[in-house]
Formats: C-alpha cells, structure tokens, sequence
C-alpha cells in the first residue's frame, strides 16, 4: 500500500511546491513526512495496513514562504484505509481563505 497527495494553489493557479507535509496513523505516530515537489505532489508515503490515517499539511509555513496571509495554519485530512491491496491518492485544494480535498485516483 502507499500514498500520496498534490496539493494545488487554487488562488495562483498552479502547483503548491514546497508544502510540508506528515502523514500519521490515528494514535499520532508520525510514519512519513516531505515536501510537495515543482509539480505539488510528494508520492511513496507509506501505509503499513488498513486503518486510520492523517494527512498534516503545514500551510503556515508554506503561506509564509509565499508571502501570503492564510486563514488555515494547517489542514488535517483523516481517512480510512480498508483496501490493502490498493494505491490511495489525497489531494488538497488550497487557497487562503479555503481548502477541499477528495479522494483521488
């Protein structure tokens, strides 16, 4: 099983590159951590099992990277893995003021 994400700047348009970004089962153990790359996606975050994850995303840091005032500090997507066998993709539509995410394929 493995994971990954890509996060879009819906407010410039493009790719959100240099996004932090921790993955955590539900207890809060950290099992994999990176940043978005020049396309906004960071791919390879494992999954040991079925079960219950999160996704952190450090949007604090990177709206400061960028210069921009956001409302959102961090966005915490929680999902459940129940297929083993399957890849599971989680992107993030970030603006300042707004965020949506779906699962993807």
């Amino acid at each position: 099983m493995s994971l990954s994400t890509h996060v879009l700047d819906t407010g410039r348009g493009r790719p959100a590159v240099g996004v932090p970004v921790r993955l955590a089962a539900a207890d809060g153990t950290e099992l994999g951590a990176g940043v978005t790359d020049a396309d906004g996606r960071l791919a390879g975050l494992p999954l040991p099992a079925p079960g219950r994850y999160r996704l952190v995303f450090d949007t604090a840091a990177w709206f400061a990277a960028t210069g921009t005032d956001g409302f959102y500090p961090e966005v915490v997507v929680a999902f459940s893995v129940t297929d083993a066998g399957a890849h599971h993709h989680v992107p993030l539509l970030l603006s300042p003021f707004a965020y949506s995410t779906y699962r993807g394929s």
